[in-house]
This record gives C-alpha cells, structure tokens and sequence, in this order.
C-alpha cells in the first residue's frame, strides 16, 4: 500500500521501498522529489478508505457468473432474464 500512496500523490514517482511498515521502511528516490512519511501516510488512510468503500465490488465479482455464461443466458433466455440473474448478486451486494 506503501508504493500505492505514492503513486497516487505522484503518479511519475520513481522509488523503492525497503520494507512494509511505513515508520520503519526506508526509500531510495530515483530522479523523484522525496515525499515525507507524513505525507504518504495520509494518503495511505485514503487509499484504504477507498478500497473499503469497493467491498462490494470484489463480492460481487466473485459471484457473478462467468461473461461465457451470461452471454449463453442472454442468447438463450434474453436480456430481461439476464438482468434478473444479475440483480440477484447486486441486491445481495448494495452499493453503499
């Protein structure tokens, strides 16, 4: 998550990081303006908050059929009977 922060603060960055907590890792900037700890740890809590808010989207990628398999139900059953397939994991999986 450490590199993560970083990109997202500068998408260009150049650095390697040694090690994965952030108070005790050290970093070798490459042609890169250094960004402080303190800064890459306030983007860490966004990141993080970020992929929290996503949870349903990896739920429901794992329960939504295969693309094979949807398009075999739209060609089969149509498209209102695969909308109705796929309600079923959004209903389970509301976005928040």
């Amino acid at each position: 998550m450490i590199i993560e922060a970083i990109l997202k603060i500068n998408p260009s960055a150049r650095v390697s990081v040694y090690g994965t907590d952030i108070d005790t890792c050290t970093f070798e900037w490459n042609e890169t303006t250094p960004i402080s700890k303190a800064d890459i740890k306030a983007k860490m809590v966004e990141v993080q908050a970020e992929y929290d808010a996503n949870q349903y989207q990896r739920d429901r990628a794992v329960e939504y059929p295969s693309i094979a398999d949807q398009l075999d139900d739209i060609y089969h059953n149509g498209i209102d009977a695969w909308k109705a397939t796929i309600k079923v994991t959004k209903d389970k999986y509301p976005k928040e």
